[in-house]
């Protein structure tokens, strides 16, 4: 089932109306989960950090061994492309894709340049800037990279990612708090946390077990140049129940206010609200 409408797919060459069938049923990223994907946001006409989502998917495709076909700054254009079905005052999802099709002779092995690609565009709104969550634990967590993909944006990822949605949901809360293997926070279950304490920003430290985010990196870099001390360093569950504001940050929606971890609450603050403000004004800055 689709996420969103009115989806247009780029697929052996030229773009399709529609949802388009991509993938055999024998492809190796059919039954052995060598697919990887990246998303970009149109908004009001403009697409930030299309590149660097572009370039992405590409090294995800190689962390997997999946060899990428299609240039970074090629993909900018196909999609630019794709966009003209678009006005500007639709939201568009952008999600370029790799999977490998044929395996080496043991099956599991993606063999090189045997590559299927496309891009899928839905029209699926912005949140509201009302729109807010709240976390809970979960007894899930990040692996490292000895026993998975996570230098990579890749499917097999998110089962893990929905076992702990579906337990947290189950408790009353929207997202999960999510710790790496040593117990120490990384992300939430769908994308990266701030937490804010004393008017001075923290960030789980990139210590390889989750994907340090395009728009995270865009946040801290927007903070920073505003006079916001940004600290990425090692958290706790206890750091976060102390803390004054939490975000989460990611493509879809950029900023999320969260409410609420476990029995702790929340207010929408102000620099949760800035940093909103910084990454639109610099999104429609042409920077």
């Amino acid at each position: 089932m689709a996420t969103g409408k009115n989806i247009h797919t780029y697929f052996n060459g030229t773009w399709h109306n529609g949802d388009v069938a991509v993938m055999n049923a024998a492809d190796h990223g059919a039954w052995l989960g060598s697919g990887v994907f990246d998303g970009a946001r149109y908004v009001n006409g403009v697409a930030p950090d299309l590149l660097a989502h572009c370039e992405r998917v590409n090294r995800s495709a190689e962390a997997l061994m999946v060899t990428p076909t299609v240039s970074a700054e090629d993909m900018v254009q196909i999609v630019w492309d794709g966009l003209r079905a678009y006005s500007k005052d639709t939201a568009v999802y952008i999600r370029p894709m790799y999977w490998a099709i044929d395996g080496d002779m043991t099956a599991i092995v993606p063999q090189a340049g045997k590559t299927g690609f496309a891009i899928c565009l839905e029209e699926i709104p912005m949140a509201p800037e009302t729109a807010s969550v709240t976390l809970g634990k979960t007894q899930f967590r990040r692996p490292v990279l000895e026993s998975a993909v996570v230098n990579a944006k890749a499917g097999c990822l998110y089962p893990n990612n929905a076992r702990m949605l579906a337990e947290v949901r189950a408790r009353g809360f929207q997202n999960a708090l999510v710790t790496d293997a040593m117990g120490n926070i990384a992300e939430s279950a769908t994308a990266n946390v701030f937490m804010v304490k004393d008017g001075e920003v923290f960030t789980p430290i990139a210590n390889g077990t989750f994907l340090a985010g395009i728009t995270r990196a865009r946040h801290m870099t927007n903070l920073r140049a505003d006079g916001t001390k940004v600290h990425e360093t090692v958290l706790s569950f206890a750091d976060f129940e102390a803390a004054d504001e939490v975000f989460l940050s990611g493509n879809m929606n950029k900023v999320t206010p969260v409410i609420g971890f476990e029995d702790t609450s929340y207010q929408v603050g102000p620099v949760t609200r800035r940093v909103r403000e910084m990454y639109w004004d610099w999104a429609h800055s042409g920077k």
